[in-house]
């Protein structure tokens, strides 16, 4: 009874064993279908992106430089005024009584400088002939050198006293957009007032920002002098207003710090944009894209065909007879036609693109096309 139960379990068991073997061996024999695509050398353009913040030229806080009371303002808040145009007026009557009275002392001493002259030519013609002492001779002396040094300190007062009515006209020092004021007609202003209003240039514009030392070599940054000459002809540099709006003016570098910020590891940089519509103003964020002007071949291939994992970014290439190889490579920055390949990848060969999940190193794949 053992004997006819044994039989057919053994049967049974090799069926089985049989039929898993079997598929053992189909799935050893499986190719899996890819898609290839050669990789291509493109004239690529390096560039770098920086955070910066646009900057007005010149920038100045008007301060009245002497008191008295405004008595007029020759100006719209908020529009461009022109360099030497008239501000605000103080009151100058005070300053005008001044400036007449130092011009009288003015004349007066001119006065005493002739009557002290002719004395002392006099004593000039009596010393030799004995008609005065030594002494008097001395006094004339003095009294004539007194007379010049009072002359020229009555000068000083009426030039002071001119400087002090000139500025009673507050004039724009550059031309500029003007802001708001701060002061009302009939104030009682001076120097401890404060600003009256602000003047910012807009034509040019200058964006600061800053870059490490690593993004300055790779950006050429180290070969442009302070003043923006140098090698600063390889480097070219644009501005990005944010969704997607480019200004449309190129810029050049004008300002390189002379030290590395050993806090934040970086050095300061400027650039200088013509502004002409004035669609840039001082605070502004910007993107400062400072590009190599000379193009460099590179190869590219599509950011699909890129894998990575604990060794590296790889991609798998296609060799003769179907064979997959890895191909450990190191990669550069993401561009419209692809990832640059750094190393590690020659332009005549294909990379698998589509169908990677299945493609382990050494195995013989399927193109997409050529049939089952």
């Amino acid at each position: 009874m053992k004997r006819k139960l044994l039989l057919p379990a053994l049967i049974g068991a090799s069926l089985l064993a049989g039929c898993g073997g079997q598929e053992t061996g189909q799935k050893g024999g499986f190719s899996p279908l890819v898609t290839a695509q050669s990789a291509k050398v493109i004239d690529y353009q390096a560039q770098q992106t920086f955070v910066g913040r646009t900057e007005a030229v010149e920038d100045v806080s008007i301060v009245p430089q002497v008191s008295g009371y405004l008595t007029a303002r020759h100006f719209k808040e908020g529009e461009m005024v022109q360099a030497g145009q008239p501000l605000f007026q103080i009151d100058p009557s005070i300053y005008e009584a001044k400036m007449a009275s130092a011009s009288a002392a003015v004349a007066q001493a001119n006065a005493g400088v002739t009557n002290t002259n002719l004395d002392f030519k006099r004593g000039e013609d009596l010393l030799p002939r004995g008609g005065i002492s030594q002494s008097e001779f001395d006094r004339l002396t003095a009294a004539k050198l007194q007379a010049e040094a009072a002359l020229k300190s009555a000068e000083a007062q009426l030039q002071a006293a001119e400087l002090d009515l000139s500025h009673t006209q507050i004039v724009a020092p550059f031309t500029g957009r003007i802001s708001e004021s701060r002061a009302s007609l009939g104030d009682l202003v001076s120097p401890s007032t404060g600003v009256l209003t602000t003047i910012v240039s807009l034509d040019p514009m200058q964006a600061s920002f800053s870059m490490s030392e690593k993004q300055r070599l790779n950006a050429g940054a180290d070969r442009v002098t302070g003043g923006g000459q140098g090698n600063s002809g390889r480097v070219e540099v644009f501005l990005s207003l944010g969704k997607g709006y480019d200004y449309e003016y190129p810029g050049k570098l004008d300002y390189l710090g002379n030290r590395i910020d050993t806090k934040t590891g970086t050095i300061a940089l400027r650039a200088s944009f013509p502004n002409p519509e004035h669609r840039l103003l001082p605070g502004q964020y910007v993107e400062v894209i400072v590009k190599d002007k000379e193009t460099t071949p590179s190869i590219v291939v599509p950011r699909l065909s890129v894998q990575t994992d604990l060794e590296g970014d790889f991609v798998m290439v296609l060799q003769e007879g179907n064979i997959a190889e890895r191909r450990n490579v190191k990669l550069g920055p993401q561009t419209d036609q692809g990832v640059i390949v750094l190393s590690g990848l020659n332009d005549d060969e294909q990379v698998l693109t589509k169908g990677l999940q299945r493609v382990r190193n050494g195995m013989t794949v399927r193109l997409q096309g050529q049939g089952a």
